[in-house]
């Protein structure tokens, strides 16, 4: 009896740990607390990057070292952590170490590994060094639970077809300028233009009207064809920034339409703690229950879910019954 107490007591151990290290459980206020201490140290950790390159803080440079030390310390324990609840955030898994290795491998998962990597021992190579760029991607992480985030990284994949359309017009505009501006700058300016590739720096400061001037044509043809190319680069350069204006708009008539309370198909759903649908994401939700959850009140936040967003207990759900038939399980109210 003791031993299955102790064995109940640790599994409620490992989830409320798993709960306070979520991201973005705003109505925990350990969690949130845990959260604050995350991006106060990932500040840090990046100021104190930043410090080490200036030659000026050199007599500080033993307790700039120790600092990041303490922050990579914080990392690893996290990181520790996030592997010991990985059976918490995917249920569905038989072992934790499946869980942990599915955690290893996910984006989140690699990229915490790649902020802690420069403090091994292995820091003193190159590529591990310039690993520590990565740790600035866990501001993401921190931040893709706020609304604004979410309303970019969802447009942004919504019109992702269309963003690489123009970016591949864009590839080929770069690439058919410097061709032509090697041809007809290699004789004058054999310098500034050795090969074809040398013109891509001058194709892309002038398509994005960056406009360095240190490679320029020279001769009639090749001015001619500067502003030709400036002009048509203005072009490429409107067309996805117009695809992603219009995503917005599209996105908030959309926010707009699903907020109106007309809508007999929308319900309000509040996540209890013997629920079904704390731990799976929006994507499982809309799959095994039939609705598509539009915006979720958690604590003072509302957030606008991706399909990975995982549910949590006490969530306020604004749900779109997909099968008018049905109705979802869990609590409802107006």
């Amino acid at each position: 009896m003791n031993n299955q107490n102790s064995k109940i007591s640790q599994k409620s151990r490992k989830k409320r740990v798993f709960e306070v290290i979520q991201i973005g459980n705003t109505s925990d206020t350990p969690s949130r607390m845990f959260d604050d201490v995350l991006i106060l140290v990932i500040i840090v950790n990046i100021v104190l990057m930043f410090l080490q390159t200036f030659d000026q803080f050199e007599p500080y440079m033993d307790v700039i070292r120790a600092l990041e030390g303490i922050t990579g310390l914080f990392f690893c324990v996290e990181y520790i952590l996030r592997l010991w609840t990985a059976d918490q955030l995917y249920p569905e898994e038989k072992s934790l170490g499946v869980a942990a290795w599915r955690f290893a491998k996910s984006f989140d998962g690699i990229v915490l590994l790649l902020t802690i990597l420069p403090f091994l021992p292995l820091s003193g190579f190159v590529v591990f060094r310039m690993l520590r760029v990565v740790r600035i991607l866990r501001l993401f992480k921190v931040n893709q639970t706020s609304d604004s985030f979410n309303v970019i990284t969802s447009v942004l994949y919504d019109k992702r077809n269309q963003i690489l359309s123009s970016c591949f017009i864009i590839i080929v505009l770069m690439m058919a300028s410097s061709l032509c501006m090697y041809s007809v700058e290699h004789e004058a300016q054999p310098e500034a233009f050795k090969n074809a590739f040398s013109g891509i720096w001058w194709s892309m400061s002038t398509i994005f009207t960056i406009g360095y001037g240190d490679v320029s044509p020279v001769t009639t043809l090749g001015r001619i064809m500067g502003i030709v190319i400036s002009f048509l680069g203005v072009g490429a350069v409107a067309i996805p920034t117009g695809i992603i204006s219009a995503g917005f708009v599209e996105r908030y008539t959309e926010m707009q339409a699903s907020a109106d309370p007309r809508d007999l198909n929308i319900q309000t759903v509040y996540v209890d703690f013997d629920s079904k649908w704390i731990g799976l994401t929006a994507k499982e939700v809309e799959e095994e229950f039939g609705v598509s959850i539009l915006v979720v009140r958690r604590g003072m936040s509302k957030i606008l879910p991706t399909e990975d967003f995982r549910i949590l207990r006490g969530d306020a759900l604004a749900v779109h019954i997909l099968n008018i038939t049905e109705c979802p399980e869990e609590t409802t109210g107006e």
